[in-house]
């Protein structure tokens, strides 16, 4: 045990006092901050405004007007900010006070007050002359962007228990999608106000009836009760797979090419003059296991602090962390004996790629499952999918971060699942690194790692 030790914390030295441990650790926060500072400018929309005319043919007689009035600056912005606080009445109170909402931010985000006009038309003009109108090139403020066909049921139907009738939009060429939208949403604004008005009802009190603010549920547990945060929900999944994926492929990656590395130019013989293979292996392994967990401590803490700023770490359990590092372990401790087992038996990193795409596709698939997983973690498919090794702790996790954590018994047995596999694996490796680590020529395949084994 003793010289396992020495040899990881060489390892664990060697790999985290680099420069480029270095900077790949600090690249990702410093990428997240870049674009929480410059997200916001690039995406901005405060430069965008939907601006010109909108020709309307309105058979009815008031749904134009209703239009005109809808297109109000005035009363667009008090839409905007009603829109707004009825939209961070739903999210956590912590978020509700930092996002409070703001002309300027509503401009950021919606873009500037629409500066659009309306222009009448005969109710029994020629459609196909009217479009003509469309292609008349005029500067950007008066630009003819739209003509809007109102069908003469729009407002009134045509008959006991027949359904309203609608619109046609005609479009100008080149014109920008998100103008289009502004225009559909005022229009379907302006014909329901109309509808209600030929109804003698009042719109107001209409969205007062028909809206219910949406209750913060609760869940109810042996020990307490917690409120949900519906996208911290669907986040936590993504985060924990994201987290043990990325120190899973950093630490085994880096263990594989120093294993090439050390093959290739013969220090390998060297240390095992000194070591057993097995020794060598183990010692290696745990250095970039703990230098992947120095990585992901530092993600850790961070989605923490991020969490804690909004006041929303009480929505989460804290139990979840510990068993992300145990399962952290037991994915590392198999993937890792896996990648230690291909350093060992090929001589450059070019033939390693054909023994990777197995492992590769084992660390892929729990990343293109999680959305199902997620979205029924006690179904079947997720159940068995928990006690398949490797992928069960990528998918115990998943289902575990999810609204609808599975059985603790379910936990602690993919776990025990987990342990079997370790030693399956580092077994497997152990073989395969006793006999490769010694051997050069031709690279080998699947089958030969397999007779390795067997010969063993």
């Amino acid at each position: 045990m003793r010289k396992i030790g020495h040899i990881a914390a060489r390892e664990f030295a060697a790999t985290v006092m680099t420069r480029g441990f270095i900077v790949g650790l600090l690249l990702m926060p410093a990428l997240i901050t870049v674009f929480a500072i410059a997200g916001p400018r690039i995406f901005s929309q405060r430069s965008f405004r939907a601006a010109g005319q909108i020709a309307v043919i309105d058979p009815t007689g008031v749904v134009a007007g209703e239009l005109r009035a809808t297109l109000d600056p005035v009363a667009i912005a008090a839409r905007r900010e009603k829109d707004a606080r009825q939209a961070l009445a739903q999210v956590p109170e912590g978020v509700r006070e930092v996002a409070q909402p703001s002309a300027g931010s509503l401009e950021t985000t919606l873009g500037q007050i629409p500066d659009l006009h309306v222009v009448e038309r005969p109710s029994g003009a020629d459609i196909q002359q009217e479009k003509e109108w469309l292609r008349q090139e005029r500067p950007n403020a008066d630009r003819h962007l739209a003509l809007a066909v109102i069908h003469p049921d729009a407002v009134t139907p045509a008959g006991d228990g027949a359904a309203y009738g609608t619109y046609d939009l005609f479009l100008t060429a080149n014109l920008d999608d998100r103008i289009d939208n502004v225009i559909q949403q005022n229009l379907r604004i302006a014909l329901v106000a109309a509808r209600a008005r030929a109804q003698n009802l009042d719109r107001d009190r209409i969205d007062a009836l028909t809206r219910v603010e949406r209750a913060r549920s609760v869940v109810v547990t042996k020990d307490a009760e917690r409120p949900t945060s519906g996208p911290l929900s669907r986040a936590l999944p993504f985060a924990f797979t994201f987290i043990v994926f990325f120190g899973v492929m950093m630490g085994g990656q880096t263990l594989m090419t120093s294993t090439i590395e050390e093959k290739s130019s013969r220090v390998a013989e060297v240390l095992l003059s000194a070591v057993s293979p097995f020794e060598l292996m183990a010692g290696k392994i745990l250095g970039q296991m703990g230098a992947s967990l120095v990585a992901m401590a530092l993600y850790v803490v961070m989605g923490v602090a991020l969490l804690v700023s909004f006041a929303l770490f009480g929505l989460v359990d804290v139990r979840l962390l510990l068993y992300l590092v145990i399962f952290f372990v037991i994915a590392f401790l198999v993937i890792g004996s896996l990648m230690a087992a291909i350093g060992a038996a090929v001589n450059e990193m070019k033939e390693a790629q054909s023994l990777m795409g197995p492992i590769m596709i084992m660390l892929v698939a729990p990343l293109m499952l999680q959305v199902p997983i997620s979205q029924n973690p006690n179904s079947t498919f997720s159940t068995v999918m928990s006690f398949i090794p490797p992928v069960n702790s990528f998918t115990m996790l998943i289902r575990m971060a999810s609204s609808a954590p599975p059985p603790i018994w379910q936990v602690w047995l993919s776990i025990a699942v987990g342990v079997a596999s370790v030693f399956g694996a580092v077994w497997f490796a152990a073989q395969v690194f006793r006999i490769g680590l010694l051997m050069y020529g031709k690279p080998p395949d699947l089958a030969t790692l397999i007779r390795w084994v067997r010969a063993a």
